[in-house]
């Protein structure tokens, strides 16, 4: 029976909501990076469009690769190539929506299920609003394991396979959407996919100073390729100064970023030498 206007929900709703939306929050505070916050349910305000609207409304999308383009020509001075633009707006909401997931997983072994109808973006100013369901699978060891919407997975196996399910649902739609107005197929875009779930944890990890916990976490979660993703996370080590020791990656599919700055690609890009991975992850360690 539908609730009566006015009526509150279900205390147990309320509180599965709560522990989503505690979660997400601890995520978006450790990580300086993602420019996102929670918000009530409810339609998006006139400038943001929402994950769903990406995939559905050919204006919106056409919105969200223009707003990429208006930056980049804002930051380095010159206006994009189409695809370029569209290629950099897809990277920052892969990379953004993936750790909205993922970052709760590694924190909590807590998965949310988030809808594209649940994220909204800013296209003035690229933030995003998460508006949190009821909806998350976790351990049986979970403080929120009895909660309604909580789904109790059996083992860390399966909730990393949860993960990545949850990421291919999410993201597919856009995926597909997007991939007409760029010049590169399915498994490069999925490539994409990959590389930006992988270095969410990656960059979390280092958040919380244990690079090495998440980059295990990372390549347990994508230890080879899984379709759609076509490659694992394969992490190496590069040794610097001193026989220090760095974690590295290369990029199964290109985001693009060397298109905006010809002077340097970025750090995890198959154009970046070692050599190179090792002068710039040092002078930032230093």
């Amino acid at each position: 029976m539908a609730m009566a206007p006015g009526t509150a929900a279900a205390p147990h709703a309320v509180s599965s909501t709560a522990a989503l939306t505690g979660t997400y929050g601890r995520v978006i505070t450790l990580c300086d990076a993602l420019d996102a916050r929670t918000a009530l349910p409810g339609r998006p305000s006139a400038e943001c469009v929402t994950g769903a609207d990406l995939a559905q409304d050919e204006d919106a999308l056409d919105a969200f690769i223009h707003a990429e383009a208006v930056r980049i020509h804002e930051r380095h001075g010159h206006s994009p190539r189409r695809d370029v633009a569209a290629s950099r707006a897809l990277h920052d909401y892969l990379w953004s929506v993936s750790l909205l997931m993922s970052g709760p997983w590694h924190l909590e072994r807590r998965v949310p299920r988030l809808h594209p109808a649940e994220v909204r973006l800013d296209l003035t100013t690229a933030g995003f609003e998460v508006a949190p369901g009821s909806d998350f699978a976790c351990l049986s060891d979970d403080p929120a394991a009895g909660l309604p919407g909580a789904r109790v997975i059996g083992h860390e196996e399966a909730l990393r396979a949860e993960l990545r399910a949850v990421v291919v649902d999410h993201v597919r739609p856009l995926v597909a959407a997007i991939g007409t107005h760029l010049r590169r197929g399915p498994r490069a875009l999925w490539g994409m996919v990959a590389d930006d779930l992988v270095s969410g944890i990656w960059y979390l990890g280092r958040m919380l100073d244990r690079e090495d916990e998440a980059v295990r976490a990372a390549t347990e979660l994508l230890p080879h390729g899984i379709p759609p993703f076509p490659g694992g996370a394969d992490f190496r080590r590069l040794t610097g100064t001193g026989g220090l020791g760095h974690h590295t990656r290369t990029r199964l599919g290109c985001c693009l970023y060397y298109k905006l700055d010809q002077a340097q690609a970025c750090l995890t890009c198959p154009r970046t030498c070692d050599a190179e991975r090792v002068r710039r992850l040092e002078d930032v360690d230093g």
